[in-house]
């Protein structure tokens, strides 16, 4: 390999090494933990390490080799010995290519099969981290561990540590072989060494403090236009943003990047052309006192040439060599970024003895609520200050959300919470689901209390899958994957046959929608399924859940946001959805939950009424206020419309003095 390939590589490497404080060499634990994390590949890793040895004998023989030709040329030689030593120059050769190719196999076999199993347990392991952990964090940042750091710790086995090793053997060869042929120049070549290694080392450190700069730029263009080129961000900016001034902060960063460009650009080439010159310099060295040495009779011409061409096999594992401890210490800090996550441990984890859901004669479940208290638990518990972007995490605890939360759910039956919002509602839902966890006793004071129970059996003792199978639920925004109908559909378990997803369709009153698609199941919904109206991507949500069949159904909002048409065909989809199912269900609009069998009035975190809607509105309490409010103001601002119109037609209900879809409703829910 020639001096100028090193130094090329040397910069390239330099450019992507991490700024800020480097790993110590010396920290036994974490490079304990990398051999342990990268021992399955033991066998090709000695295969490797092997194999780059023998390239590196290669090397150092072909320049000895050149030299006996020359000899031979210049002295008494005959053609057989010159022709024999050719033919094994061109054996070495292809030695040389036969082995760079398996040092290459192997050196991505052994990269790929670390970027796998990385990638896939920091995969696996954040998929564990409970939503608390999701809120803070920024994705793009989550996104870089799988990424970026990665990528680094990869680099530490198939580039760093392969070349180590080999540029060491060369180097000692390279020393003894040109040591023994003339003490003199070696020594020379030797002084000449600052003259490479002071301006790698500077221009180096420049050019990577350039690229941390630009990637800084870069990373905020990303996020500019990450955000700026989603479908709820375009329609920000169009509404309230200044396409101008957006543009003209994008130029100034993207100009930014130009110009760091154009510096690494030239400082490359300033790097390079030196480089160039010190090699030029440092032949002229070899042939000028080697050949002063050859004509005094100390050096044969052969030799002259044999130091010529180990003269690069000199700088250039020395160059490599010299950069090596910061390729090696930014690897160290990429391995220690990933170890990072994969140490947070999950607040929400299975029981090792964890079992199943109970299951009762009937098929249906209970949920229990028994004196539940909880607060959000604080960052330093859920996150990570680096992938919040920030210099240290708020360790203070949250306030307690849920004060002594006591109910029953029992199988069939529909429990609505109704309060403004804040209330906790949305926390009661999450509880169920596992979504955060209680924790601890009544006396405990780090966050929770109390259990949440399905047919007596906490959630905490339940297996993920069963619980899964037992609860589902329904959210206000109806999120989607931007993948095909089939894939959204089949998210709610094992694969489905078509007949399958067009039942959940058609009971979810979206399977004419889906039927006059032009690619029927196969259709992109497109990001979070924007694609989709909000009513279709609520109604392909139910039919998500009704292809799951979970025993509790929990509906947050589920209609809070649609029209009167999208609603009312949610609505008939939701009672396919919650007939013979106990149900959650929280609502704003107290007309959704009327036939609820019993509403929870949750404020500050606490049940201040429970009852039916007529034994709430008979006590002339909260409820009855929320109701008057509600309702009051349809009836000062409402007509007939929709079916209850129709029903009114058919029954002079107009002639009755009713006016108002709050008053129609009274009406209908008798």
């Amino acid at each position: 390999m020639s001096l100028e390939t090193v130094a090329r590589q040397s910069l390239y490497r330099q450019t992507r090494a991490r700024g800020g404080e480097l790993r110590s060499l010396a920290d036994r634990r974490l490079l304990s933990r990398i051999w342990r994390f990268a021992q399955r590949h033991h066998r090709k890793l000695a295969v490797f390490l092997a194999v780059s040895v023998v390239s590196a004998l290669l090397t150092v023989a072909t320049p000895l080799l050149a030299g006996r030709v020359v000899d031979e040329i210049t002295g008494s030689g005959t053609t057989r010995v010159v022709v024999m030593l050719a033919v094994v120059i061109a054996v070495v050769a292809l030695a040389e290519a036969g082995v760079a190719l398996v040092t290459r196999w192997l050196s991505a076999t052994i990269g790929e099969g670390l970027i796998l199993d990385l990638r896939t347990a920091v995969f696996d392991h954040v998929q564990r981290m409970p939503v608390a952990f999701f809120t803070r964090t920024r994705t793009g940042a989550l996104v870089s561990r799988l990424g970026n750091d990665v990528l680094g710790a990869q680099r530490a086995f198939s580039d760093t540590l392969s070349g180590v090793v080999s540029n060491l053997v060369t180097l000692t060869l390279t020393l003894v072989v040109m040591l023994s042929i003339s003490w003199q120049i070696t020594l020379l070549s030797l002084a000449l060494m600052p003259l490479f290694l002071i301006p790698a080392r500077r221009i180096g450190a420049s050019m990577a403090r350039l690229s941390r700069e630009a990637a800084i730029h870069n990373a905020t263009m990303n996020t500019q236009m990450t955000e700026r080129f989603s479908a709820p961000g375009a329609t920000l900016v169009k509404l309230f943003g200044d396409p101008g001034a957006e543009s003209g902060e994008f130029e100034v960063r993207a100009g930014r990047v130009g110009d760091i460009g154009v510096r690494t650009s030239m400082l490359q080439s300033t790097f390079m052309n030196s480089l160039t010159l010190m090699s030029a310099l440092a032949l002229a060295l070899v042939y000028g006192l080697g050949g002063a040495l050859a004509l005094g009779g100390q050096l044969q011409a052969g030799s002259i040439v044999a130091l010529a061409l180990l003269l690069t096999r000199l700088y250039a594992p020395l160059t490599a060599l010299a950069n090596a401890r910061v390729e090696i210490a930014s690897a160290l800090v990429s391995f220690e970024r990933v170890f990072e996550v994969l140490d947070l441990v999950p607040l929400i984890r299975e029981a090792p003895d964890a079992v199943e859901v109970p299951r009762r004669a009937d098929g249906g479940v209970a949920v229990q609520f028994d004196d539940v208290h909880f607060s959000y638990p604080s960052a330093d518990k859920v996150s990570l200050a680096s992938l919040e972007e920030v210099a240290e995490l708020d360790d203070r605890g949250g306030d307690e959300v849920l004060h002594g939360v006591s109910f029953t759910a029992e199988p069939g039956q529909m429990v609505a919470l109704v309060g403004p919002s804040g209330a906790g509602k949305s926390t009661i839902a999450a509880l169920i689901a596992r979504l955060y966890d209680v924790d601890g006793g009544p006396s405990d004071q780090t966050g929770a209390s109390g259990a949440v129970r399905l047919n007596g059996r906490d959630v905490r003792d339940v297996t993920f899958a069963s619980l899964k199978d037992t609860v589902g639920m329904v959210t206000q925004d109806g999120h989607l994957f931007h993948e095909s109908i089939r894939a959204n559909l089949q998210l709610s378990g094992p694969p489905a046959t078509d007949d399958a997803l067009w039942e959940a369709l058609r009971r979810a009153r979206l399977a004419d929608v889906v039927a006059d698609m032009p690619d029927g199941l196969d259709t992109i919904v497109g990001e979070r399924g924007y694609r989709l109206s909000g009513g279709q991507r609520q109604r392909l949500t139910i039919a998500r859940l009704l292809l799951a069949s979970p025993q509790v159904v929990i509906l947050d909002e589920a209609t809070a946001s649609l029209d009167s048409e999208s609603e009312a065909a949610v609505q008939q989809a939701l009672a396919e959805a919650l007939s013979g199912r106990t149900s959650i269900v929280i609502a704003h609009r107290l007309s959704t939950v009327r036939a609820a069998d019993m509403i929870l009035v949750v404020e500050d975190g606490r049940i201040v009424e429970r009852g039916t809607h007529q034994e709430l509105l008979g006590r002339g309490g909260r409820y009855a206020g929320l109701h008057h409010t509600q309702f009051g103001t349809e009836r000062r601002s409402c007509t007939p419309r929709g079916p209850h119109a129709a029903y009114c037609a058919r029954n002079s209900v107009p002639a009755k003095g009713l006016t108002s879809c709050g008053q129609w409703e009274d009406l209908l829910s008798g």
